[in-house]
């Protein structure tokens, strides 16, 4: 094994001791250069050890640099794995540092690297969680129309509610531009409610109260569609749209052999295992009935006083020895007979 291999599979694989012990010692690191960059924001702290934060942020950073180049350098195809989420999230998590030594300041965007905790994943096997997140990103993409459409309507209302409030409403209670009602329409809209503008007249206190209220009311829409968009993609992926050769059956789940409701076998390209078992029991009980047929055979024969022979050639030819003109004269005298 080269060294090659040797740093792919501690990198890159999970099922060796060195490989788990590189993982979970990346997860640590990751997760106190996090800590490190959200208590550098605080005032009192970086005062106090600032010169460490700074210390402790490139020590990371060029840990994190070496290993993404050990990472590329161990693969066939680096560039892949560039253009891959993990390869793109991990870039993201040293750009900052090194961007910060031309533009001063970016060393808060290094928060990016929470997101490299996602390997803890499949460190700790955990990877049906991920299967489950393209679950809902499926059921997501499949409903994107009917959300753009919901989106569109509601912009539709906030730029209606806000150019009439705007009319209804003087300039001393805030409402100075279309621009500023739409704002104000769509914190109402949502049920937020800041309360840097409201409406001092009847009729926009009574306008506000009707979009509170409908906004209460299209909050179902987006949730009721993604729901049926999710519970769609599980039975899509737990569920064959393949009917029953028997009954007819649909919505079989994907590894049933038979049919839920009849017992038929699923699988028309396969033989039925069962149907060999039966054939082989019919079989062996048409031997067994053949069997009693010749044993009831003979048993009438030997009743009936008849030769055990099922054809009657063993009688046909005594008869047939006696009545032939070849055989020899029988002399015993007639009272010996």
């Amino acid at each position: 094994m080269t060294l090659r291999d040797r740093i792919f599979q501690i990198i890159f694989e999970s099922d060796t001791p060195a490989a788990k012990g590189f993982d979970i010692a990346l997860i640590i690191m990751i997760v106190v250069s996090v800590i490190i960059i959200l208590l550098d924001s605080v005032v009192s702290l970086k005062a106090r050890y600032g010169d460490a934060f700074v210390i402790a942020e490139w020590i990371f950073t060029v840990i994190f640099t070496i290993e993404y180049a050990l990472r590329l350098y161990c693969l066939d195809r680096p560039l892949r794995y560039a253009r891959s989420t993990y390869g793109i999230i991990d870039l993201l998590s040293l750009l900052p540092s090194w961007l910060s030594l031309i533009f001063p300041g970016t060393q808060a965007l290094l928060v990016i690297r929470v997101l490299r905790i996602m390997r803890l994943f499949r460190v700790l096997r955990l990877m049906e969680f991920v299967g489950e997140g393209n679950l809902l990103l499926e059921a997501l993409e499949r409903s994107r129309q009917k959300i753009l459409m919901f989106l569109m309507t509601v912009m539709s209302l906030v730029i209606v509610f806000g150019a009439l409030v705007y009319l209804i409403e003087p300039v001393e209670a805030g409402y100075t531009s279309i621009p500023k009602s739409i704002y104000w329409a769509v914190v109402t809209l949502t049920t937020v409610g800041y309360g840097d503008i409201s409406p001092i007249t009847p009729v926009g206190q009574f306008i506000s109260a009707m979009m509170m209220i409908l906004g209460y009311s299209i909050l179902a829409v987006p949730t009721g569609v993604f729901s049926a968009e999710v519970m769609r993609s599980i039975h899509r992926n737990h569920y064959s749209d393949e009917a029953c050769p028997g009954c007819g059956h649909e919505g079989h789940e994907r590894d049933a052999k038979y049919c839920r409701r009849c017992g038929t076998w699923l699988n028309e390209e396969a033989d039925d295992p069962r149907r060999k078992e039966l054939d082989a029991e019919i079989e062996e009980l048409q031997q067994q009935r053949e069997a009693l047929d010749e044993e009831t055979r003979r048993l009438e024969q030997e009743r009936d006083g008849t030769p055990p022979s099922h054809d009657g050639s063993d009688s046909q030819d005594v008869h047939d020895k006696r009545d032939s003109p070849d055989s020899p004269p029988n002399d015993t005298p007639s009272d010996q007979r």
